[in-house]
């Protein structure tokens, strides 16, 4: 038999070998159960129980002709042999199959037999298992219980180590409270002894141990000496007797009254001595001693004593010279004459110097002193309080206000810019200072105390300085007004009158200035004070003096501006004559009455540019107020509504007069157009003798006159005046012009081409009138051209003419032609009533 292709296992199992020994017909195995062990392989087993039975020679014969295996166990070939098969010539392809077949069931009786050997063991294994666990479980649990009683052994051990400790602990406290004890006793017996020593004879320092006279050991006398004044002190308190008493009665033998005084003598001496030291360290520069000083010192008192000792001895505060340079760097060599900008500069130098001298102190003082920011502070504090103190007073001298200063010597304002440049400039110097470090200074305190008398009274002298620039601005307006009215003196009365006014016209410059005055003052408000509540307070105070002046300046421009009107109304007044009067006279008085028109109308432009003026001059208040104003008062409650009120309150002088003087415009104008009208207007105008001839289309000369002239002076107002003032103002002019043409044609008669000719000058005045954009003074000329034609047309055609107003057509029919006085009054002033 062949071995199998495949080499799965090429060691037969014991059953294949004894299956090859034993004759063909029967087939005992032997199957061990060894076979099954380690890294079984079923087709291992397989292979080597049937490797040399199944005929191989077969499997190479089907391998080289190709056939195919059945399912069956036959091979199956090709179609063209297949009658060799179906003769039966071809034998089965496992001849061997009777065989296998019983190798296979005495293999399986095997197997049944060695799985009853295999249960048969398996079973004593569990028992044997069994019983195994069960001693193991016993055995676990006499473990854990010797665990636990060794646990509460170590339980007890740590308790008994802790108890040991703990009275080890004990032991060790009160041995070391027993060494503290028996220290502090070896202590008070030295202390004692010293006591003695002290307390031996008033004034009798001259006994002492040693200790007390070695320089070398200054710092344990130090410390002994104070805790000896201490208990002795303390003793002396407890039995009642104060200390200043105890030491005046220094001679008594009882208690420790000796040893007090003579222990504040030794303390006080040593103090001098230790102080000395330093001192003779500090101009040697020899820090490491001025520093065991300062820490032996810092016993008494805490080295208050040595702390101020040291600030107190700082060149900065008692040489004069330097003090003497302070105030040569900051106001000059001529004090009287330093401006603010000058003495910024040097403040700002003199600061510096300050900072720079005190940032030198403070690396001496952390290199020397145990608690240096203290010494900082000490030091700090003097330098705010006696350098800087003695250069304010003298560059701050508060000026009365009773008694101003003039303003050539700078007056209040040069007072305020001083305050204004000392206060910033400070101030900066504490932030420095700050930065240095001072401890637990107040700098910030300390400075805003140092400008409080100052700032008391602050809002008052901003006040009197606002008033005093006003007062001084209004003087010199006035002298240069009068300079100049003095250099035109040969003017007659009405163009001098007229130069006045000019040169004393409101300015926007001159309000511009006083603007800029008050800017200053709102940024010294702000410098000043730092709470919303009186930053506000103060500003509104500021404001105030802004609009008194701008009211009052304004209101006395328009005044005067108003004398030149009525001056001009008197000049006119004075030359209204008789009828009956000489050529020469009334050629004399037409000449005056023409320069006192000329006046007036220079009058009107004056006045006109005053308003524009003053105008401009309002709404650059207005618009300081909403840029630099409105945000400082707007954080308090009602600051900014009663800033507005005060505003409006202050405008209403001026609004005042502005009316009046517009009104007075209104009247020279009519005074003049009246004048004109009497002057030119000729009967002849309306009721030319030449009726049948060609009618004359043009305006009358006195209509073109008092055209030209409105056109003319009105100018200036269509200039000056906007908006709602403008239309008012236009709106009252025409209205009066209407009325005054009413009262001038009264006077006259009317044929027809005297009609055409009235209706003529209507059309003029009303073309003029229609730039005013007055609808109601357009309407009322409009119906004055319709009246116009009654003098015109047939009296059969008037029905259509005043169609819809009976009561007027029959008048009109009633006075046709007629063209009497009475006629045109009533028809014209019916057309104005209805």
């Amino acid at each position: 038999m062949r071995e199998p292709r495949d080499g799965a296992n090429n060691k037969p199992s014991k059953a294949a070998a004894a299956a090859a020994a034993s004759p063909p017909q029967s087939f005992p195995l032997i199957l061990d159960v060894d076979d099954f062990k380690g890294d079984f392989s079923f087709d291992a087993l397989f292979g080597n129980l049937v490797n040399e039975l199944l005929p191989t020679f077969k499997l190479e014969e089907s391998e080289s002709d190709g056939g195919d295996a059945l399912p069956n166990g036959h091979l199956r070939v090709p179609s063209t042999d297949g009658s060799k098969y179906s003769q039966g010539i071809v034998s089965p392809l496992f001849p061997e199959v009777e065989k296998l077949l019983s190798l296979f069931k005495d293999s399986c009786k095997e197997l049944l037999e060695l799985r009853k050997q295999i249960d048969g063991r398996l079973y004593n294994l569990k028992k044997d298992v069994s019983v195994q666990d069960s001693k193991h479980r016993k055995t676990l649990a006499e473990l854990e219980k010797g665990v636990d009683g060794l646990f509460d052994s170590f339980a007890r051990l740590d308790s008994r180590i802790s108890s040991v400790g703990q009275t080890a602990a004990k032991i060790g406290d009160h041995l070391q409270s027993a060494d503290a004890q028996r220290e502090t006793a070896s202590q008070t017996i030295e202390l004692i002894k010293y006591l003695m020593e002290f307390n031996s004879s008033p004034g009798d320092l001259m006994e002492l141990s040693p200790l007390f006279s070695d320089d070398s050991r200054v710092a344990d006398a130090a410390s002994i000496a104070q805790k000896l004044r201490s208990f002795a002190e303390e003793d002396i308190g407890r039995h009642g007797i104060p200390v200043p008493s105890a030491m005046g009665n220094a001679t008594a033998s009882r208690g420790l009254e000796v040893a007090v005084a003579n222990l504040q003598d030794y303390c006080n001496e040593l103090e001098n001595r230790l102080l000395s030291r330093f001192d003779a360290a500090s101009q040697k520069r020899e820090l490491t001693t001025m520093a065991e000083c300062a820490k032996i010192l810092s016993q008494f008192n805490r080295g208050t004593s040595a702390m101020q000792h040291y600030v107190a001895t700082r060149p900065m505060f008692i040489d004069v010279e330097i003090m003497n340079a302070d105030t040569k760097l900051v106001l000059g060599d001529q004090a009287a004459q330093a401006s603010p900008s000058n003495v910024a500069r040097g403040l700002s130098s003199l600061y510096k110097e300050i900072t720079d001298t005190v940032r030198k102190e403070a690396a001496t003082i952390t290199a020397v002193f145990p608690s240096p920011s203290e010494v900082m502070s000490i030091l700090v504090q003097r330098v705010l309080e006696q350098r800087i103190t003695a250069l304010l007073d003298k560059l701050l001298e508060k000026p009365s206000l009773v008694n101003l200063p003039s303003v050539e010597e700078g007056g209040l304002l040069l007072y305020l810019r001083m305050l204004a440049v000392a206060y910033e400039k400070t101030q900066e110097l504490a932030r420095d200072l700050q930065a240095v470090g001072c401890g637990d200074l107040d700098v910030e305190g300390l400075t805003e105390s140092l400008f409080s008398s100052h700032k008391d009274e602050y809002p008052e002298y901003e006040q009197a300085s606002l008033r005093q620039l006003y007062k001084v601005k209004m003087e010199e307006l006035r002298a240069e007004s009068q300079q100049i009215s003095d250099a035109s003196g040969s003017i007659g009365r009405s163009k001098g009158a007229s130069v006045v006014s000019s040169q004393q016209q409101i300015s926007v410059t001159v309000v511009t200035e006083f603007v800029r005055w008050n800017e200053e003052a709102i940024s010294r408000c702000n410098l000043f004070a730092s709470q919303p509540a009186t930053l506000a307070t103060h500003v509104k105070a500021v404001f105030t003096c802004l609009l008194d002046q701008v009211s009052q300046y304004i209101a006395d421009g328009l005044e005067r501006a108003r004398d030149s009107l009525t001056e001009a109304a008197n000049l006119r007044e004075r030359f209204v004559l008789g009828t009956s009067v000489t050529r020469r006279v009334a050629a004399a008085a037409a000449s005056a009455a023409e320069a006192a028109a000329a006046a007036g109308e220079s009058s009107f432009r004056s006045f006109m540019i005053a308003v524009q003026r003053s105008g401009s001059s309002v709404a650059i208040i207005q618009q300081y107020f909403a840029n630099s104003i409105s945000r400082l008062l707007l954080p308090v409650d009602g600051a900014h509504a009663a800033a507005c009120e005060e505003m409006a309150t202050a405008m209403s002088s001026a609004e005042a007069a502005a009316y009046k003087g517009l009104q007075q415009c209104i009247e020279t104008v009519m005074a003049e157009v009246e004048r004109l009208l009497s002057a030119e207007q000729k009967a002849t105008d309306y009721r030319s003798p030449d009726d049948g001839m060609a009618p004359d289309h043009r305006a009358t000369s006195a209509c073109t006159r008092v055209v030209a002239y409105l056109s003319r002076v009105l100018e200036s107002a269509f200039t000056a005046l906007e908006g709602l003032n403008k239309q008012a103002f236009l709106t009252e002019l025409g209205n009066r012009l209407h009325k005054v043409l009413l009262n001038h044609w009264q006077k006259y008669t009317f044929n027809p081409s005297g009609g055409l000719r009235l209706k003529r000058d209507i059309t003029e005045y009303g073309e003029f009138l229609r730039s005013f954009n007055a609808p109601s003074v357009d309407e009322k000329f409009e119906l004055l051209g319709i009246m116009a034609n009654v003098f015109i047309v047939a009296p059969e055609s008037l029905s259509t003419l005043f169609e819809g107003t009976p009561s007027i057509r029959k008048d009109a029919q009633r006075y046709n032609y007629i063209g009497s006085v009475n006629a045109i009054i009533y028809v014209l002033w019916s057309c104005y009533y209805y």
